[in-house]
């Protein structure tokens, strides 16, 4: 292919001419340098590039050369424990070749090419198989097993299967004699991999976080959205769901996000022990990191790259979770790009294929019947952070955002500022998957979980206007009864919603144990109300001992949640006791 030649540069956007030959999102490098970057538009022979590196030192004159292929990722063996940046290059291994600072045009393989896997088929000669059939297995981690499956668009018989230790480039299989397979296949990160239908996703996925799980869940295959001010908990929320939410695998990906906080993540990661297979935590995530000091070009790309092997471990029947954080930073990113194309801009500078942008991306969320003969069903639940300029949610990228997302977790500065987290507001907060998940519920957990849910929420927004009252004219104008539920909802509040993620037992809770609590604080209000009709005074109820064990509750380990149950009887006995010490029985 000929050479191009550059007549302009602006920041990480480069033009070049004598680029006909080239396509839209074809990849290209640029300058002797041979930086990455991806062609985002084309004017007759001129193409205009970004450039996933710092441009400093590019000028006009320079050779550009396309590659010919749009950008990819390399799906295979090597993926889970491993850290990227934006564009899928591995950064332990970029650190072993440049040291700590990256130097430009440093070229490494996503993938490492000379690690051996021990290959186990499942097919045989003679054998009949279609894309997306799994012809063999890796296990890639002691909780991981790979799937290698048939590429897209590949068909044909088994004409001879290899086992025993390969790399991803050697050839593992030959499908009607001419069609050699490897354990690595490549896919452009911005065109979704197919699927054979779409499910309805009502299957929760459970996280551990009781204001999540009991009041705004989300689906297996769904997606979500987390916006919030700087401050308020967006990132910590997304760690502990990372961490907890029973996924099979984890996809994280820092998009814009400050270095230190992805630090965090690396010192965290392995040394948390997975509570569902005792391993550590990494060896089912795959990060990618396109921190705040990276180039801008990149932090695009990487949402992408992020959702692109989510799909590919979706595709082998797994639940995938891909936490972005945070999407309006890949925003700013199309803005500033768009910006330095003379695009017609839209709300706020962002251009005017945001909303479209962001749908696109959201869209790639689904619970799947994957390609294959197995009908095997995998899902990949999206949960995008987005941090508004001032915790303002009427600006572009949060109103995009929410109209394709199902649940919105919103979070409140307020809320923080008073120590409570996660803080999530449960007056503006909503789950359009509340309705299905809550069968799910009371079919699987209890019965009665889903009229638990609903006087909770009910006593919570009922408190809302007790507490306008008390404001004006005190508690003291308020009934015993409302006084009682001013508790209750205080209990719910402190004692149910909040949750610590920094304490060993309470960072977790299981469904078991949310239902446990929530019965026991909505039992304490019933009973308190059953006093008081007996004429027992609201101070003895306020005061009775077993308050201090309800409010504790939450830091019962998962192993002794019975003794929840215990609590609740302790709880009548004492109602019972305060009823015949001093009520007064009904006539």
């Amino acid at each position: 292919m000929k050479v191009g030649k550059i007549i302009k540069v602006s920041g990480p956007l480069v033009v070049a001419e004598g680029m006909d030959e080239a396509n839209v999102y074809d990849v290209v490098n640029v300058s002797n340098d041979r930086l990455i970057g991806e062609i985002i538009e084309m004017r007759g022979d001129k193409a205009s590039i970004q450039v996933y590196e710092e441009t400093t030192g590019i000028g006009p004159g320079d050779p550009v050369w396309s590659l010919g292929e749009p950008l990819s990722v390399e799906l295979g063996p090597g993926l889970l424990e491993n850290m990227f940046d934006g564009i899928q290059r591995p950064l332990e291994s970029l650190r072993e070749v440049a040291g700590d600072f990256l130097s430009r045009g440093t070229e490494v393989k996503s993938l490492d090419r000379n690690k051996k896997w021990y290959f186990t088929p499942i097919v045989k000669i003679g054998d009949m198989v279609v894309q997306g059939d799994v012809i063999g297995t890796v296990q890639e981690t002691p909780v991981v097993l790979h799937k290698i499956m048939v590429p897209p668009g590949i068909s044909g018989t088994v004409t001879e299967i290899k086992e025993g230790e390969f790399t991803i480039v050697d050839d593992i299989c030959t499908l009607d004699g001419t069609k050699k397979l490897q354990m690595m296949q490549k896919w452009p990160v911005r065109r979704g991999r197919g699927y054979q239908r779409k499910l309805n996703p009502t299957v929760p996925l459970l996280t551990g976080q009781r204001v999540i799980d009991t009041f705004f869940p989300v689906a297996k295959g769904g997606t979500a959205a987390i916006p919030g001010p700087f401050g308020s908990g967006k990132t910590v929320v997304q760690h502990q769901l990372a961490k907890w939410a029973d996924s099979e695998i984890v996809v994280y990906v820092g998009c814009g996000e400050r270095g230190n906080e992805m630090t965090d993540v690396l010192m965290e990661f392995p040394e948390i022990i997975d509570p569902s297979t005792g391993e550590s935590l990494m060896r089912r995530t795959v990060l990618i990191a396109n921190t705040s000091n990276m180039p801008v070009a990149a932090r695009e790309a990487s949402i992408y790259t992020g959702i692109t092997i989510a799909e590919y471990f979706r595709d082998m029947g797994y639940s995938v979770a891909i936490m972005a954080d945070s999407t309006s930073r890949w925003a700013e990113a199309l803005r500033e790009m768009s910006g330095r194309l003379e695009e017609m801009p839209g709300d706020e500078g962002y251009p005017a294929y945001l909303a479209s942008r962001a749908a696109a991306f959201y869209e790639r969320a689904g619970k799947v019947i994957c390609y294959g003969s197995d009908n095997r069903e995998g899902a990949v639940t999206v949960i995008g952070a987005v941090s508004p300029p001032g915790g303002d949610i009427s600006e572009p990228v949060s109103q995009a955002t929410l109209r394709i997302v199902k649940v919105f977790w919103g979070l409140d500065y307020a809320l923080s500022y008073k120590r409570h987290f996660p803080a999530i507001n449960w007056l503006d907060s909503y789950s359009l998957y509340q309705s299905s998940i809550d069968n799910w519920m009371n079919e699987n957990i209890d019965s009665e979980f889903s009229k638990l849910r609903i006087r909770a929420m009910s006593l919570l927004q009922e408190e809302q206007g007790l507490l306008e009252i008390v404001r004006l004219v005190g508690r003291d104008a308020l009934s015993e009864e409302d006084q009682l539920k001013l508790e209750a909802t205080k209990s719910i509040r402190e004692d149910y919603l909040q949750q610590n993620a920094f304490h060993d037992v309470d960072t977790f809770c299981s469904l078991e144990k949310q239902t446990k609590m929530l019965k026991l604080i909505i039992s304490f209000y019933d009973e308190g109300l059953r006093a008081l009709k007996q004429g027992v005074y609201l101070k003895d109820i306020e005061n009775m001992d077993v308050r201090n064990k309800i409010a504790r509750s939450k830091y019962v380990p998962e192993e002794n949640i019975n003794d929840i149950d215990e609590i609740g009887t302790e709880l009548k006995e004492s109602i019972d006791n305060l009823i015949s010490k001093g009520g007064i029985l009904d006539a």
